[in-house]
This record gives C-alpha cells, structure tokens and sequence, in this order.
C-alpha cells in the first residue's frame, strides 16, 4: 500500500501539479516584492465586453475598464500597468493601465524632444494663434498656425481631425507644462526625402501621377505625393493658354510627363501636350506662303493680334497689315478676342514657331486702281469727312480720301481758317490734281475748277494801268482794294494822298468798307500773286491826262473820281449833316 502511494507522488500529474505550485509560490513571492506604483508587465487572461482581466502575478487578477484601451486586447496579450494596491480589503489587485500609459508616454516624449524624433499627434480644435493636438494619454500640445503647414493655411477648418506628425520643440515654460509642436519642419524632412528618391529614381521622360494642388498666373502646382512639381501654362498645351483651370481642375488626379528636372534649384517641370505631336512638325504638310486660311483671334496686343490656325499653330497679324484703306490706331477697332477670321500666310519661320499673317492681303489693294479710277483733271462732287487747320479731307470712296490743301482752296481768297468755309459731311466739287499710289497720297483742288483770276490779270494790266474797285477791308497801314474778278491789292496809307503834306491817316479815317476808289497798278508780282495800288498815282496820272488833253483842246471829263473829290465829297456830306 505504501509503495503504490509512492508511486502516485511522482506520476506525471503529481509532477505538474508540484511544478505549477512551485511556479505560483514564487510568482507570489516576486509579487510581495514589487512596490507599490511600480510599472509591471501583466498577461490578458480574459476579456468581457466591460473589463479586462490580467495577471500579474498576485492572488487575484487585476481588472482594467476596457475604456483606457484603445484597441480592445486579446487573450494572452501583454500589457503594462502601474500596481496601485497589492490588496485591497477585498483582497483584490489594484492596477492601472492609464496610468502607466501616462507615464510611458512622458518618458518617450522626453526622449522625443530630446532625440529630435517625431511624435504622433491628432489635430482636434482651433484656438487663437493655432490649434490644439492631442498627443495621447491626455497630454494637449499647442501648434501654431504658421508651422501647420508648408504652405500658408488659407481655410484652418480643413485641418481639424487630422491625424499628423510634428516635433516637439517646447516641454515646460515658467516651471509648468507647456508643450508646443511643430508640423512644418516634419512636413519639409519629409518631402526632402520623397523629393529626393525622386531625382534618384526619375528620369526625363519618365510619366508621373499627380494631384492639382494649386493654380497660379503662370500655371498649376501638381501634388506628387508630398512634394510639388510645376505644370507651366505653356507645357499644358501646343495652343495659346490664357488660363490653367481650362485644362485641368484642382483636386484632379492627373497623369503627366517629366519634360525637366532641376536638382539644384530643387525644380520639377511637368507637361501635359507632350502626349501628342508637336503640330509644328507638320505645319509644311498644311500651310504655305500666299494660302488663304481661318483662324481665331487669341490676343489683341498694341502692335497687333495673334491668330489661333490650329492648336499649337499661333501667328501674328501686324497692325500694318490690317487694312489697304484705313489706318488702324488700335486693334480693337477692328478686331475682338475670338473672332474668326480670314487671313493670308505672309511667312513663317519653323525654327521660331513664328508665323506672319495678313488681314488685308484676303481683298483686293483698292490703291492699285485709284489712278485709272481718278484720273488728273476729274472733276467729282464729294462729301468733306473732316476739317483741319491747313485743309479738310474729302472721301473719294469708302476709305480712301484726298485731302483739299487750305492754298488750293481759292485763287483770290486767303483762306485762314478752313472751318469756317468747310464742314464735316458738306458736299464740294473738287478737281484731282495728283495721285501718288505709292504713298497712298490724293491731293484735291476746289479753284481749279475755275480760271486762274491772276493770270488773266498779270495779261491785262501792268504798271500804270487805271482800275477801279471796292474797299475790301481797312488795316492801319492801308487799305485793300478789291477789283473785278476778285483781285485784291493794298494801297498803302503813303498811297492814299494827293499831296505829300496831307496827314495819311487822317485820309484813312475817311474811308470805309465798299468805297468806290479808283488807283493805277503800282507794282505786280504775278508769282507770289500779289499787287499794290495807289490812289496818289491815280490822281498824277488823271492831271497829266487833264494837261494833256488841255494842250490839245479836248474836251475834259467831269467823270473822273479822285481823292481830292472824293474827300470834297464827304467834307460837304460832313457839311450836310451839321
């Protein structure tokens, strides 16, 4: 009977009983040497939907809300807790997951402002001059708005709920708890980095994958995950680009290709066109020099418009070649942005991508014809289409005028002030008198139509001759006497008297505007068409006829008007009238 008790204590069973005795006779003692507030290591040993059961070595398990986990554990799950109480009065193990959380989080969070490492954080709300970050385990950090970000934050409300990491660059102020963190600096190793395994890895030519981030007046930033690269407005399309958000939308994903890489200046060039053909390859296939095309108008500069051929095909049409007839001072005038219009390929240059156009070219040159049409001698009736200081444009026909020089206006009248003769829209008879096509130049003539007064005068009078006439006006040197035919001469004050002690300018006081006078031609300058009268040769002239005629018994005329008469004249009108 004692032998098979013998044998029952070292079965098997026996054995692994001893053993787990002996196993839980030393964890206690190991347990009876921790302290209290001491961080341990205990085993998840059961899980209910309220708590969270765990061994630590103790004669009972330590319970734990499931609330401090984050992520719900499982059975055999190692966890770290601080031992609150060894036994309560209950006799029950008082632990704290919460707490050894807490004070694990502190130390790695030392350890992370100290080390330069990056900590993990939640942005959870805006407060004045940045937000507030919950770093875990109750511990809030604030971030200021201008090291959110690498870019300035223009809507801060985007960045709430964000899971992000940031540097810790500031765990006390004035002896108490103040952290600040800094995303910013995070957020530019980062991109480096990226940036950096993409100038490693990335060839010209190479097609990347995209996000439109930003718009600016020279093209969009494209997001390549963490870094940017630039879409240029002139990379987006062979065409003319006057704005980025027409070819591609922000937030777009977008597949593109590496044209340029710039790893000094940290710079990534992207297109979009170069996924098709450049049509300049082609241009010679489709257009030649002298062909009639269509095009749309892109861009109106003060030296012209850039006519869209095709996409990609961009010429400019001066403005000199605009129109044959009418001057263009300003494209718009004539033209508007899109606009289609006929055109004609004046030259071009491949190499430049440059082409030259003409709007005029697709019409006949009206100035081409202008001679046969107004031949020198036409007389036409027009209409005046506007007045200047030395003359008045006539309009021959729609857009070609000649102009009416203030000299060819009258033979005899010395026009001062071509407005007060013309106006805007008066019809006139005009005569052509040149025609110069190479300058674009008609010069008109309104006393052609007429003979030349002056020449018939410079035949029929000379020196001496006797004429009479009327006073056209009075100035204080002389009057001027106007004649049949319209000619008009100055007599002289020093002209006007009979005797030369008689005051000249009490003679001039006397007469007035439409006086008859009768005076010999004085002087003829038939080139410069002017001629001088004098009434005091008139008068030498009359008495030497008078004597003549005396000394040959004629008779003499009463009729004979001279100064001396016509001064008694108005000295017995001045008589009269007292």
């Amino acid at each position: 009977m004692a032998e098979k008790e013998v044998e029952s204590d070292t079965s098997p069973v026996k054995k692994a009983e001893n053993i787990q005795t002996q196993l839980q006779e030393e964890s206690l003692k190991s347990f009876e040497r921790l302290e209290e507030g001491q961080m341990i290591e205990g085993k998840v040993i059961q899980v209910t939907p309220d708590q969270v059961f765990i061994d630590v070595g103790g004669k009972s398990e330590g319970k734990i809300p499931i609330s401090e986990f984050q992520d719900i554990p499982k059975v055999g799950d190692t966890v770290q807790v601080i031992l609150i109480t060894k036994e309560n009065k209950y006799g029950e193990v008082i632990v704290s997951k919460q707490k050894a959380d807490a004070k694990l989080f502190w130390k790695n969070l030392r350890q992370a402002f100290s080390d330069h490492i990056a900590v993990e954080g939640v942005i959870e709300k805006q407060v004045k001059g940045g937000f507030d970050v919950n770093l875990g385990a109750g511990v809030r950090a604030f971030l200021p708005v201008s090291q959110s970000d690498i870019q300035k934050v223009e809507k801060p409300e985007k960045l709430l709920n964000l899971k992000v990491r940031v540097y810790v660059e500031r765990l006390y102020s004035d002896g108490k708890i103040n952290i600040v963190v800094n995303r910013r600096k995070c957020m530019e190793e980062e991109h480096d980095t990226k940036r950096k395994a993409f100038f490693e890895s990335t060839p010209i030519g190479s097609d990347v994958t995209g996000i439109v981030k930003s718009f600016t007046s020279f093209g969009a930033f494209i997001d390549l995950g963490g870094f940017d690269g630039l879409l240029h407005i002139n990379d987006m399309s062979w065409g003319h680009v006057t704005r980025p958000k027409d070819y591609v939308k922000k937030g777009q994903e977008i597949k593109l290709k590496v044209i340029r890489i710039d790893n000094k200046e940290k710079r990534i060039n992207l297109s979009l066109k170069h996924y098709t053909d450049d049509p300049w390859v082609h241009f010679e296939e489709k257009y030649h020099v002298n062909d009639i095309v269509k095009g749309k108008v892109t861009k109106l500069t003060d030296f012209g418009a850039f006519i869209e051929l095709e996409e990609g095909v961009e010429g400019l049409a001066h403005i000199s070649e605009f129109s044959w007839i009418k001057k263009i001072q300003k494209p718009q005038d004539l033209l508007k942005s899109g606009d289609v219009v006929e055109c004609m390929v004046l030259g071009y240059d491949l190499q430049a991508g440059r082409v030259s156009l003409g709007l005029k070219q697709v019409n006949d040159n009206p100035w081409e014809t202008i001679e046969e049409k107004y031949p020198v001698g036409t007389r036409i009736k027009r209409k005046v289409v506007k007045v200047t200081s030395v003359g008045a444009f006539v309009e021959l026909e729609n857009g070609i005028d000649g102009f009416l020089h203030i000299d060819d206006m009258s033979w005899t009248k010395k026009v001062k002030n071509p407005g007060n003769t013309l106006s805007a829209g008066q019809e006139v008879e005009v005569m052509v008198l040149s025609v110069d096509t190479a300058n674009r130049n008609v010069k008109l003539g309104m006393k052609q139509l007429s003979e030349d007064p002056w020449k018939k005068f410079c035949e029929t009078y000379k020196p001496g001759s006797p004429v009479e006439g009327e006073v056209a006006s009075v100035t204080d040197f002389g009057i001027f006497l106007r004649i049949p035919g319209g000619i008009e001469g100055l007599i002289h004050k020093s002209n006007l008297t009979e005797n030369r002690e008689d005051d000249p300018d009490e003679a001039l006081k006397k007469i007035n505007v439409g006086d008859k006078i009768k005076a010999i031609v004085l002087e003829i300058q038939g080139d410069k068409q002017k001629v001088a009268f004098s009434m005091r040769g008139y008068q030498k002239k009359a008495q030497k006829d008078e004597m003549s005629r005396y000394m040959t018994e004629e008779e003499v005329s009463d009729s004979t008007y001279t100064l001396g008469s016509l001064l008694k004249s108005k000295n017995s009108q001045s008589n009269e009238s007292e």
